[in-house]
């Protein structure tokens, strides 16, 4: 970790807890700064804060006071998930305060190399694979850092000069950066999602473009190719473009030929020894390989990571096969684009969980997609009726009910030997619960006691 003086006795907000909050305000904290967090969850049932208290730090809790900012503050670290319209940051604007998000302070002070990683979809599988490859060959010694759940100004302390940082980036977290510069940058795909967030579409896509404006031409932005509008974006970079091609684009130099993931017109391995299903994924490993080939990897190490990783928590994740049903928890799937990666991802029959909350979007696509592929649903949450409705109009027989919880023992009713029970819910996870994960772990929870009363009923 560089030891930098930039921040030693300087007046620093630090606006948001959660994890990136709470991180940013200990190193800050380390570096000398004079920090303030300000976090709207009560001071009784906020541990972080009651720590960051216990550390030193002033801590203001229960509301996010405007007036707060007429202290005369020198430096604003959001919480990626705080909107510029919040009041708050609004005012900090307006006075001209620098507004940063925890990456962009993790990457002061490292001292190790970046690959960053974003995309509407596939950011997460992508980083762990990426990571996986870099430290299954040495010298390398690779962490997985940012939106992937580890933050980022966490890692950058104990990554030294000779390590990777590979730090999976959301939008949110690169409207943040100012001086953030990834020697390989990679942009998975981009879809419409988080408009209620940006804005507009073109805001959106603005954000995830951050991530290589601080490129040069001595780095590499791997894109991909498949999407007509990736090549419009390109122009907009100093990097080396490096596209990557499920569907043998030209000029694309990670590319599947022929059921061959190649690099450079090298076979690598056949696509269908990966573990992980699915077109996406291909792309995902495809975008994987050539952040791999760029750092100097061997072959055979990354062969070895693909033929044994079977896919990341919540993210088309195989949980187990009961009675000759295989379950997946797709929990991740928070958008319409992430879960029509899901749906076409089987050649099975598909028992499909799906619902969450109501942002207003069109579903409309999706009945095709039921048409095609599942066989029942099991609908819940907000956009219940909308998901009910979609399933009437592909002719597919559909039950209501409360939560995750409820639905998976009617997803096993309604399934056969054979089949594919799964969560992939097209929308986000507000509506009941606080974020995806939990309400992936609650399908997991409840698929456990499912098996438990097929095992006992068994016997």
């Amino acid at each position: 970790m560089k030891n930098i003086s930039d921040y030693r006795n300087k007046k620093v907000l630090v606006l948001g807890l959660a994890k990136s909050g709470v991180n940013a305000a200990r190193l800050l904290h380390k570096l000398g700064a004079l920090v303030t967090v300000n976090d709207k969850q009560k001071f009784d049932n906020n541990k972080d804060a009651q720590e960051l208290l216990a550390d030193g730090m002033r801590v203001i809790t229960g509301r996010h006071p405007v007036e707060l900012l007429d202290e005369h503050f020198e430096l604003m670290v959001k919480n990626p998930g705080i909107p510029y319209s919040n009041p708050m940051v609004k005012r900090a604007q307006e006075l001209g305060l620098p507004i940063i998000t925890e990456p962009e302070l993790a990457y002061q002070v490292s001292e190790a190399e970046w690959i960053g990683i974003t995309g509407t979809n596939g950011k997460t599988t992508t980083t762990t694979l990426i990571g996986l490859m870099l430290n299954q060959q040495r010298p390398h010694h690779a962490f997985d850092a940012g939106n992937i759940g580890i933050p980022v100004s966490q890692v950058a302390q104990k990554a030294g000069k000779d390590d990777t940082i590979v730090a999976e980036l959301s939008s949110f977290q690169l409207c943040g950066i100012k001086t953030l510069h990834p020697h390989i940058a990679v942009l998975t795909n981009i879809y419409e999602a988080h408009l209620d967030w940006h804005g507009s579409r073109a805001n959106y896509v603005a954000a995830k473009m951050r991530i290589t404006m601080n490129q040069t031409p001595d780095d590499y932005f791997i894109m991909n190719w498949d999407l007509p509008e990736m090549h419009k974006l390109a122009k907009q970079s100093n990097a080396q473009i490096v596209p990557f091609s499920r569907k043998q684009a030209a000029g694309a130099r990670a590319s599947l030929i022929d059921g061959w993931l190649t690099f450079d017109g090298d076979k690598i391995m056949q696509a269908s020894e990966m573990q992980i299903p699915g077109l996406h994924n291909i792309e995902n490993a495809l975008a994987a390989i050539a952040a791999a080939k760029l750092k100097g990897v061997e072959d055979d190490a990354i062969r070895e990571v693909l033929r044994t990783f079977s896919g990341v928590k919540h993210r088309i994740q195989y949980l187990e096969t009961l009675e000759g049903r295989r379950i997946y928890n797709d929990s991740k799937a928070t958008n319409v684009e992430a879960a029509t990666v899901a749906l076409n991802a089987f050649h099975q029959p598909i028992v499909w969980l799906a619902g969450g909350l109501d942002r207003g979007l069109p579903m409309d696509a999706l009945t095709p997609l039921v048409k095609e592929h599942v066989k029942s649903m099991v609908v819940f949450g907000q956009t219940a009726p909308l998901m009910a409705k979609i399933a009437k109009d592909a002719g597919v027989p559909v039950q209501k009910t409360d939560n995750v919880m409820t639905a998976v023992p009617l997803a096993y009713e309604a399934s056969r030997p054979g089949d594919v029970i799964l969560l992939s819910p097209a929308a986000a996870s507000w509506d009941q619960y606080p974020n995806f994960e939990v309400r992936g772990d609650d399908f997991i929870k409840a698929v456990h006691q499912l098996q438990q009363t097929v095992e006992s009923e068994g016997n």
